[in-house]
């Protein structure tokens, strides 16, 4: 089962190699990890996804609550909530027809060309995770010379309602 993990860690440093080390060192695995500032500038949010059962998802919660820059853990999976990744990809598009049609692509997913170049253009696209895999998948035929992704981010809901 995939859980989705929002840790509230203080924003000093070392602290994002002291918890991907420490869960390594445990055997879990990360399958995204994306990290950034809050609204308060003393503290940052870290977003995880991982996969295991709901005895990992306790384990992992438990050894994340231990470390004393740790402020607060949610399994945001648990409840109502929004996430979204955010990739960037350069596609090769020669003008003409296939440029063409990539623009068309891109309109339907909702994307934004943001770069365009002689035989390649650079694409922004956010969404759910199977938003921007289909999307990969579309872009495979056209020729993808390099791909980013930020790794997934979660907020609860206003209002929403544990189911734990």
């Amino acid at each position: 089962m995939r859980h989705v993990l929002s840790a509230v860690v203080q924003n000093v440093p070392g602290v994002l190699a002291h918890i991907s080390g420490m869960l390594a060192s445990r055997g879990y695995n990360i399958d995204s990890l994306a990290v950034g500032e809050t609204e308060d500038p003393n503290l940052s949010r870290m977003t995880f996804v991982v996969v295991g059962d709901d005895r990992v998802l306790e384990q992992v919660r438990k050894q994340l609550e231990k470390i004393v820059t740790v402020v607060r853990v949610v399994d945001v999976s648990a409840r109502n909530y929004v996430e979204r990744d955010l990739m960037l990809l350069k596609v090769q598009a020669p003008p003409g027809g296939k440029r063409s049609e990539i623009r068309e692509l891109v309109e339907i997913f909702r994307g934004k060309i943001v770069d365009v170049g002689a035989d390649e253009m650079m694409i922004e696209i956010s969404g759910r995770e199977n938003k921007i895999e289909a999307f990969i998948e579309r872009m495979r035929g056209y020729g993808i010379s390099e791909l980013v992704r930020s790794g997934r981010i979660a907020m609860v809901r206003s209002g929403a309602v544990t189911h734990e």
